[in-house]
């Protein structure tokens, strides 16, 4: 048997390797990720980085309120985190809450709190939305 073909599977394994932790590199992309609670019942909203923050719809949350998650910036940097909260009202719905995170962001390995708890209410009977958003996938 030749030297050759002897080498030949491990420069496959290890090809293969390669690409498989770079392909892990490159999906790291940062995310944001939001637990959204209304009347008992949690929903997760997560959040890309997009270039055009306008482009980004809503979520319906129990049909009482529309939560909007928008992180603008790409993969390699995130320039703003903006959410958004609105009673869902006739003729149209009605902010309630707006919140803006700039960075810097902390470089973890784990997903970072970058929101804490948040209790917002409105209507008049003084709906309860809860909230609280974590960032994660910054490379160091």
């Amino acid at each position: 048997m030749h030297p050759s073909s002897i080498q030949r599977p491990w420069r496959t394994v290890v090809s293969a390797l390669g690409a498989f932790l770079w392909a892990g590199v490159v999906a790291a992309e940062p995310q944001l990720t939001c637990q959204v609670t209304y009347a008992g019942s949690t929903h997760t909203v997560l959040a890309r980085p997009v270039a055009d923050p306008y482009s980004v719809p809503s979520v319906d949350i129990g049909g009482r309120f529309l939560f909007k998650a928008v992180m603008v910036g790409d993969a390699a940097s995130v320039s703003r985190v903006l959410l958004y909260a609105y009673q869902d009202a006739t003729p149209h719905p009605v902010l309630i809450h707006q919140a803006k995170y700039l960075p810097p962001y902390p470089r973890v390995s784990q997903p970072w709190p970058i929101t804490g708890q948040q209790y917002l209410y409105a209507g008049p009977l003084e709906r309860e939305l809860i909230y609280s958003c974590t960032l994660e996938g910054l490379a160091p």
